[in-house]
């Protein structure tokens, strides 16, 4: 049987901006695999360029130069619209400022993506409640986002990410936001995920966050400076 291919499969990534007549490489030949059910950190200082590349993870920009493959498909060549349908089916997006839209109760939010990808109403509700149950908020559904805690407010929008049952989930300084401990209760919770079998690929500029991954990618000036196992990771930090 062939050998399934990377969920995340970065080759040769170049992102690059003119500023001032000047080339920037924010992102300068980065080369990335991850399998599925892997749990992985992305980190690096502001200005690193993991933001870009977790927008190009995302299929929220694509790169200048490079082929970039997710589940297999080359994402690199799509359009704005076969960005925006791969986006909705294939990735759980959790930000740090939560963005919940505040008209909506938690219910209503976190059924947003299954209404743009055309689900019935009965079963965005019956997921959209499942999925507020796995977070531990379903008592809580009719209540709006200015109703809830820091922490609950970024558990519902991990049942958000969670409700299409995406391929990856993509956290982006999950617990920035957040106080120590409630940002504590979130990165158990994302663990919890991966051990569910939940790929999570998290981008922080925190090194005792990305120790809680399993694999640590850290980009240094638009290049992979190192790539491997926490452990390893813990002991040249």
């Amino acid at each position: 049987m062939a050998e399934e291919h990377p969920l995340i499969d970065l080759r040769h990534i170049y992102k690059i901006y003119t500023l001032g007549g000047e080339e920037i490489h924010a992102n300068d030949d980065i080369s990335v695999s991850i399998q599925r059910g892997e749990f992985v950190a992305i980190v690096g200082k502001s200005g690193s360029g993991k933001s870009t590349l977790m927008n190009i993870i995302g299929a929220l920009d694509v790169p200048t130069e490079g082929e970039y493959y997710l589940g297999g498909e080359d994402v690199t060549e799509m359009s704005d619209n076969q960005l925006a349908e791969i986006r909705n089916k294939m990735i759980g997006f959790i930000f740090q400022q939560y963005n919940l839209l505040p008209k909506l109760n938690i219910l209503e939010n976190v059924e947003l993506p299954l209404l743009y990808a055309g689900l019935s109403k009965a079963e965005r509700r019956e997921r959209a409640m499942a999925s507020l149950k796995r977070v531990g908020l379903e008592e809580k559904w009719r209540n709006m986002p200015n109703q809830l805690s820091g922490g609950q407010q970024q558990r519902v929008s991990i049942a958000r990410a969670l409700a299409g049952t995406p391929s990856l989930i993509l956290a982006d300084e999950p617990t920035g936001a957040l106080d120590s401990r409630t940002g504590r209760e979130v990165l158990n919770f994302l663990k919890k995920l991966n051990e569910e079998g939940n790929t999570i690929v998290m981008i922080t500029h925190d090194n005792s966050i990305a120790l809680e991954a399993k694999r640590v990618v850290r980009i240094i000036d638009g290049k992979v400076d190192f790539d491997g196992d926490v452990k390893e990771y813990a002991a040249i930090i």
